[in-house]
């Protein structure tokens, strides 16, 4: 049976439903698998099949405790009717660039995919696990993994969800996806801080011990939405496994042949479930990494130290605006050959001095992944020139993968993460596209009659929905209103 493993060598192995049910390992370290699955990936076989065939053979193999009919249930769940389109993922094609559109689901954002999928893993696992603890799902926000876990777990029995976003930075339409959640479930919580500030104190919440056993006495228990949650990964890797799948069914590869992978980045967690993806099968070339202008990532791969001693941007592709990315310590963990040791003093360092520098060896071990990133300006740019030479309509974090792609022009066909719709950051786009920039309702009715698309059905009555969530706190009170709302 696979086992997983703490990135940090200190917790004891577990299997996937405990690795997913924990969310973060008991050392602080993050859940990977011990070995790689054996799933001997057949494009001949895979390129005839639905998005849903891929994830049951992926879901197996990477969660082997489950059941075949489990995995099937919850396949069955997360990829059904709430989706706008019944391939889950579409495609749209530029020479020899193809967009993985992955913004299809009830909240606009690639984070669906994954979150909802995890729910079902969720209360599957604490089955398997004979556990009846009502489940707490602590989460930060940079705007989409919120309002996509809250749509997700919405009204799920045995959890609650808790939310907290920065106030400043988010779209209209993130904004209000999330003060307007009606789920009874739900708890949403706005910081005077950022990204990162939120991330940070979540890490904390669930690291205290006393917080810990003040919930157990309750019988509740903490687990993680964010991708640090080996159960949020695994799904996103279906989509890459998909994308090549289709490709070579058009004809567009043959199988076998390489593929680069373009990926806006924020915490890391999409760009490695595509390397993920490559070690179970995937031919890829390059792993491309966009930043915008909080570009410590870009920095990283460019000179080997990452360094988060660094001015905060709140920029125009926020779901990106994070300094420390969580998912990143995976990818070390891999890179380093496994060295729990260098890994964790990595993190030590980052913890207390801000900054580490890798290994010559670990370095060594990168080099298939390159980077760059793209100022606001290139964003709207990139926004405007590529609706105007294809009429195809790009939001701006999909702007940041589609110009850092310019920058780097790598040779060979490429894939890129398409992560958001457009409608879900009408004022940025329309900025782009006519200079003016307009939220809400009007937003929406704008972009539609510019770019002569239609206005997706998840969100065209959003803006008539009541708020129900208003509350903003300073993030030092994050423990003190989690206490309040859960306790």
């Amino acid at each position: 049976m696979l086992k997983y493993v703490s990135t940090r060598g200190e917790a004891p192995a577990v299997t996937a439903s405990e690795a997913i049910l924990n969310g973060i390992a008991p050392d602080g370290g993050l859940y990977v698998p011990a070995e790689w699955p054996n799933l001997a990936l057949d494009w001949e076989k895979l390129k005839n099949q639905t998005y849903q065939e891929i994830a049951t053979q992926i879901f197996d193999g990477f969660f082997d405790d489950f059941s075949v009919s489990e995995i099937d249930h919850i396949v069955t769940k997360a990829y059904g009717q709430q989706w706008d389109d019944t391939s889950i993922v579409t495609y749209h094609q530029e020479a020899n660039l193809t967009y993985m559109e992955l913004f299809h689901g009830p909240t606009l954002a690639f984070k669906d995919v994954a979150l909802q999928a995890l729910p079902h893993l969720m209360t599957t696992a604490a089955k398997i696990q004979a556990m009846t603890d009502t489940m707490v799902i602590l989460t930060a926000t940079s705007g989409d993994t919120g309002t996509a876990a809250m749509r997700g777990f919405g009204d799920v029995p045995q959890t609650e969800i808790v939310v907290f976003y920065p106030e400043v930075g988010v779209s209209a339409l993130q904004r209000q996806q999330m003060q307007s959640e009606p789920a009874s479930n739900a708890h949403v919580i706005a910081i005077t801080g950022n990204f990162d500030d939120a991330q940070q104190a979540v890490k904390s919440l669930l690291a205290q011990r006393n917080l810990v056993a003040e919930l157990h006495e309750k019988n509740k228990r903490f687990s993680s939405a964010n991708s640090i949650n080996i159960g949020r990964l695994v799904p996103q890797i279906v989509y890459y496994i998909h994308a090549y799948a289709k490709l070579v069914q058009q004809g567009r590869i043959a199988a076998g042949e390489p593929v680069n992978i373009a990926v806006p980045t924020g915490n890391f967690g999409n760009v490695l479930a595509a390397f993920y993806a490559s070690q179970i099968g995937l031919p890829v070339r390059q792993f491309i990494v966009a930043a915008n202008e909080n570009n410590v990532l870009c920095d990283f791969f460019n000179n080997g130290r990452y360094d988060r001693r660094r001015d905060f941007k709140v920029t125009n592709a926020p779901a990106m605006d994070i300094l420390v990315s969580s998912n990143l310590e995976r990818l070390l963990y891999f890179a380093s050959g496994r060295n729990t040791t260098e890994v964790k003093g990595y993190m030590q360092a980052l913890a207390e001095r801000g900054y580490y520098d890798l290994t010559a060896q670990t370095r060594q071990a990168l080099q298939q992944f390159v980077s760059g990133f793209a100022t606001q300006a290139q964003v709207t740019q990139t926004i405007r020139a590529v609706f105007a030479e294809t009429q195809y309509l790009i939001d701006p974090h999909t702007a940041v993968g589609r110009a850092v792609l310019t920058q780097q022009a790598p040779t060979g066909p490429t894939l890129i993460a398409a992560t958001a719709s457009p409608y879900k950051f009408t004022e940025t786009v329309l900025a782009a596209l006519q200079g003016e920039a307009l939220a809400g309702q009007v937003g929406l009715a704008a972009l539609s009659q510019y770019s002569g698309t239609a206005i997706p059905k998840s969100v065209a009555t959003l803006f008539e929905q009541p708020l129900r969530h208003k509350q903003v706190i300073a993030p030092q009170m994050m423990a003190q209103t989690f206490r309040q709302e859960i306790l």
